[in-house]
């Protein structure tokens, strides 16, 4: 799986630098983040909650800052252990360039590979949810370090992406649709005889 997205906030790069260098910060605004702890210099142990398509699992694993140029760039490495949901890992690369004196043009560019259940469930599902895990992440974010909800509107296109991508399902998920759809009709029929009846 391969993410790149540009976001724009409307603060300075030094206080957007700031934030994503301040885990409460951080944990504030990951979708199902419980904790991020400090783990040795630059790295973290990270604990999260997330669903992709069928499979919830709470994943934990590490993360750690390289290649550190403050306040223009870093690079993420990542793995994590979802029990019997599998496995993710990966890097990004996270770069920062002024747009003016009061806003931050954020680029990343991502890739993940992820294994067990994760793996199964087809590759569209994984990316639409890691789409629309980033594009609320960035709307919470951005929210934050504006200091209110002018910054939320920014990353919308991350958020259409996501709902773009989550409705195309896998055959797995039409098969289950298809029996509560099921289920749901028959349901009708009877109440509509019910009906008829009385």
């Amino acid at each position: 799986m391969e993410l790149t997205e540009t976001h724009t906030l409307p603060v300075s790069q030094q206080r957007t630098w700031d934030a994503l260098n301040d885990t409460e910060v951080l944990r504030a605004c990951i979708p199902g983040c419980e904790s991020i702890d400090p783990d040795g210099e630059n790295a973290y142990v990270v604990a999260l909650s997330a669903a992709v398509g069928p499979v919830k699992a709470r994943f934990k694993g590490r993360m750690q800052l390289t290649d550190i140029e403050a306040p223009n760039s870093y690079s993420i490495v990542f793995e994590g252990q979802g029990g019997a949901a599998g496995f993710a890992k990966g890097n990004a690369h996270v770069s920062l360039e002024a747009d003016g004196e009061a806003a931050t043009k954020l680029s990343y560019t991502a890739s993940a590979q992820v294994g067990g259940k994760l793996a199964q469930i087809g590759s569209r599902l994984v990316d639409g949810a890691a789409r629309k895990i980033a594009g609320e992440f960035f709307k919470r974010f951005g929210a934050h370090v504006s200091g209110g909800s002018e910054g939320a509107a920014t990353p919308d296109a991350g958020d259409n992406a996501a709902d773009e991508a989550v409705p195309h399902n896998t055959a797995s998920n039409e098969a289950a649709d298809g029996k509560s759809g099921g289920d749901a009709t028959k349901r009708k029929k009877s109440w509509t005889a019910w009906i008829s009846k009385s």
